[in-house]
């Protein structure tokens, strides 16, 4: 029974014609504080809802609280760790809500940071391990953010960095898994090849220009990505509504970065 719920939360949060999806995680607070874009998380969900986002990423407190004014429908991810900028091994992140929290709450789904390459991996790892058995019991669609960061990693962006990341969510048990984005079509090619489960990219830091950003989106989706999951990059937009909407025409009306462009004419 637990598959047929998760069959049916997974449609909550990807678009059920395409089968593509657009995540906006939010996350940020604890790691970074009120940063820009985030001060009024309401106000925040409710921008990416009104462009089409599929779905927002959130920590259990701001459910809590009440995350959305209206409008809009967007499923519900609630993230499991967190770390801190200040910890002197902010790469190290810990279980802060656990699966059965986030069914309460009315989450679709549930996601789980692990960094690999550095001191906590064993710890993150084994996290990951009890994460994906109690959310298969519960039928949670769990999404695994893995990325290469420590003393180990001097290019997080390697391409075989990547495509490790990437197949340890597949091999530990996600649902989807969110890695960086390796630069080029042919690459990232390869990370999505080499794991069976839909892969969408991460934003990281703010891009210079709309362009730059939207030929990112633009090549993962070529490169056969699921879709993306991208936060600074859409909530510390001047117009948070028009770049999910310029991402919409890429990852769903499958158009070019010439006419997603468009979309942000005013």
């Amino acid at each position: 029974m637990s598959e047929i719920g998760k069959a049916i939360r997974m449609q909550r949060i990807f678009n059920r014609v395409t089968g593509k999806t657009i995540i906006a995680p939010m996350d940020h607070g604890v790691s970074m504080g009120p940063i820009p874009g985030l001060t009024k998380m309401k106000e925040a969900v409710d921008r990416v809802a009104q462009g089409g986002a599929n779905a927002v990423v959130v920590q259990k407190g701001v459910v809590k609280q009440g995350y959305r004014n209206g409008g809009k429908d967007v499923g519900l991810f609630i993230h499991l760790s967190a770390s801190t900028g200040l910890s002197h091994d902010p790469n190290y992140k810990t279980l802060v809500c656990t699966v059965e929290e986030a069914l309460m709450l009315g989450a679709d789904a549930v996601s789980i940071q692990v960094n690999i390459g550095n001191g906590g991996e064993s710890k993150m790892l084994r996290d990951l391990g009890e994460v994906t058995r109690k959310a298969n019991e519960w039928g949670k669609p769990l999404m695994a953010m893995i990325y290469p960061r420590g003393e180990k990693i001097k290019n997080p962006y390697d391409v075989e960095f990547v495509k490790h990341a990437a197949r340890i969510g597949y091999e530990l048990g996600a649902d989807i898994v969110k890695v960086p984005y390796t630069g080029s079509i042919e690459t990232f090619q390869e990370v999505v090849e080499g794991c069976e489960i839909p892969v969408v990219i991460a934003g990281g830091e703010k891009m210079e220009t709309d362009r730059e950003l939207l030929e990112v989106v633009y090549g993962a989706m070529k490169a056969g990505a699921a879709g993306l999951s991208i936060g600074r990059n859409i909530f510390q937009h001047e117009d948070p509504v028009l770049i999910v909407k310029a991402m919409y025409a890429i990852v769903h009306e499958n158009l070019g970065v010439e006419d997603a462009l468009r979309c942000l004419e005013k």
